[in-house]
């Protein structure tokens, strides 16, 4: 197995199920509004799995709250829940469905998935970073999302379509 926290040299060495931890996970995004003005803000993960099997394939889900969006502006973080954007009435959860691993430089990994936010489904590949212990892993991703692809279109003075996201997620063996 790999020593503590060393990259994952092949997904083989991570077989089992593993399951999130939620408290030491993270969700955190970045875009502009008004042409420059920088927003950030984060989600919570409420859930998450995953399975690598004995060849090295992935199967796993990631639950994020879209209620528990958080800008650290209150007025801007309901407009975010509103039907404008989340609908989090409507479409309470965001879900990452991770269905395939395809390696790349050793502790790297490109992710297929399925991301549905706003009640639409789209494919997505994902470029992570893993490393792991005997019964531990981090998964760090990062990717631009063009979040009209969700039919998020809502904007107003020159809000960017475009948003960084970046998921630190942990993950223990089961």
């Amino acid at each position: 197995m790999t020593s503590p926290m060393e990259p994952v040299p092949h997904l083989s060495t991570l077989v089992g199920s593993w399951t999130l931890d939620p408290a030491r996970t993270s969700i955190a995004f970045h875009t502009k509004a008004l042409w420059l003005l920088p927003v950030t803000g984060t989600f919570h993960a409420v859930e998450g799995a995953g399975t690598v099997s004995n060849d090295g394939s992935i199967t796993g889900t990631l639950v994020v709250d879209a209620t528990s969006v958080n800008t650290k502006n209150s007025k801007r973080d309901e407009h975010l829940r509103s039907a404008d954007f989340f609908d989090v009435q409507k479409y309470p959860t965001i879900i990452f469905t991770a269905t395939e691993a395809r390696p790349a430089e050793p502790g790297h990994l490109h992710l297929g998935a399925d991301l549905t936010v706003h009640g639409q489904t789209r494919p997505l590949t994902v470029p992570a970073h893993v490393v792991a212990t005997e019964d531990t892993a981090a998964v760090t991703a990062e990717v631009h999302l063009d979040r009209s692809s969700w039919g998020l279109t809502y904007t107003k003075k020159g809000s960017r379509l475009a948003t960084h996201v970046v998921i630190k997620a942990h993950f223990i063996k089961s």
